[in-house]
């Protein structure tokens, strides 16, 4: 259904909202370059206010850049109109027209194009199958399920063959479940038609399940780059580490660097630490980061931090313990809980590192 992919070039593009009476000028988006590749699904993550919009926006053309270049399969379209431009957008509410069925509001787009009648009668017929909702092309939206009205938004998107496909946190109105099941959709949609697509969301779990890679912003400026799993595993600072997935933080001594990794203090005693972040220094301050599955617990004074469970949460195929100690509370979890020893709520316990999964950071890189 969708032409040739193409790819998305943004070249130190930065946008900048004057304000009035005499109110300092706004930085929506700071020097940010990156490259989607045809046929990728690339995600902007990041909390309120980081730039993510902001920056879908200026790849649609409803938002012009003050300074920097926008290039859509090698054109420059910095400053054409949206209507301009190759791309399609799925926005947060659905906008479908009441007064029409589901048929006629993924025709909408093809009639305003002037698409002949044989022509669009056939590409709405294939979104409608692609979306699963070809069996309510005669209903009502009012009749529709949230699920089923993200679904008819999407098929709106994709009959008009666009280049790029832009989505601003399309899911956000969905129950937990629903949410889920239309990550997995968009994704076998996206893949299947091959088409180039940037996705908006400040939900971690839906960047990460979604992604051939994923873009973290702050401040309207970029942090990282890389694959989910790298984003994860290899966060170069404390605000990425945080931001996409649950982890503790130590302050540690860097004594040394070794290959990958480096050797460290914390609290007297050494830890050997296999990964390190650019910026890592010996002889300087470093944080190590920790993810709940590189924890384990043991006896007391066995590990490098002592403490006592506070809280078991059993999740079938895994078991939550959190543990109270002088670092605040660490989410320890243990895989495949049945017929493992659980220490129970109250026990003394220490915690040890699985050194070959924690990483030490920059402590003054947020």
């Amino acid at each position: 259904m969708a032409k040739n992919p193409v790819a998305v070039t943004l070249d130190r593009v930065t946008r900048i909202y004057k304000n009035v009476k005499g109110r300092p000028d706004v930085v929506a988006v700071r020097d940010s370059s990156f490259e989607v590749s045809p046929g990728e699904l690339v995600t902007l993550l990041g909390p309120s206010g980081c730039g993510k919009t902001t920056t879908l926006r200026m790849i649609a053309g409803f938002d012009l850049p003050s300074s920097g270049s926008i290039r859509i399969g090698g054109e420059d379209v910095s400053m054409l109109p949206p209507n301009k431009r190759d791309t399609a957008t799925v926005f947060q509410s659905y906008g479908l027209f009441p007064h029409m069925n589901v048929a006629q509001n993924v025709a909408y787009g093809l009639r305003i194009r002037k698409v002949g009648k044989t022509e669009s009668d056939e590409r709405v017929k294939r979104a409608l199958s692609l979306t699963g909702l070809q069996d309510y092309a005669e209903r009502a939206p009012g009749r529709l399920s949230g699920g089923q009205q993200q679904r008819v938004a999407l098929a709106r998107s994709l009959v008009v063959e666009p280049g790029v496909l832009l989505l601003d946190e399309p899911l956000s109105n969905l129950d937990a479940l629903l949410r889920e099941q239309m990550r997995v959709e968009i994704r076998r949609i996206q893949k299947s038609l091959g088409i180039t697509a940037v996705y908006v969301t400040h939900d971690r779990v839906e960047a990460m399940s979604l992604s051939d890679r994923v873009i973290v912003m702050k401040d309207g400026s970029i942090r990282q780059i890389g694959s989910p799993n790298a984003i994860y595993e290899d966060p170069d600072s404390v605000f990425v580490a945080g931001f996409v997935g649950k982890v503790a933080f130590f302050p540690v001594d860097v004594l040394g660097l070794e290959g990958k990794g480096c050797v460290c203090q914390l609290q007297g005693k050494k830890v050997q630490a296999g990964k390190m972040a650019p910026g890592v220094e010996a002889g300087k301050k470093g944080t190590l980061m920790a993810r709940p599955e590189s924890l384990r617990i043991g006896e007391p004074g066995a590990g490098v931090v002592d403490g006592s469970v506070r809280q078991n949460v059993y999740l079938g195929s895994s078991m939550e313990s959190f543990i109270d100690t002088e670092y605040g509370e660490l989410l320890v979890q243990i895989d495949d809980p049945a017929g493992k020893k659980i220490a129970p709520e109250g026990q003394r316990v220490s915690i040890s590192f699985n050194e070959a999964q924690v990483r030490v950071l920059p402590t003054d890189n947020g």
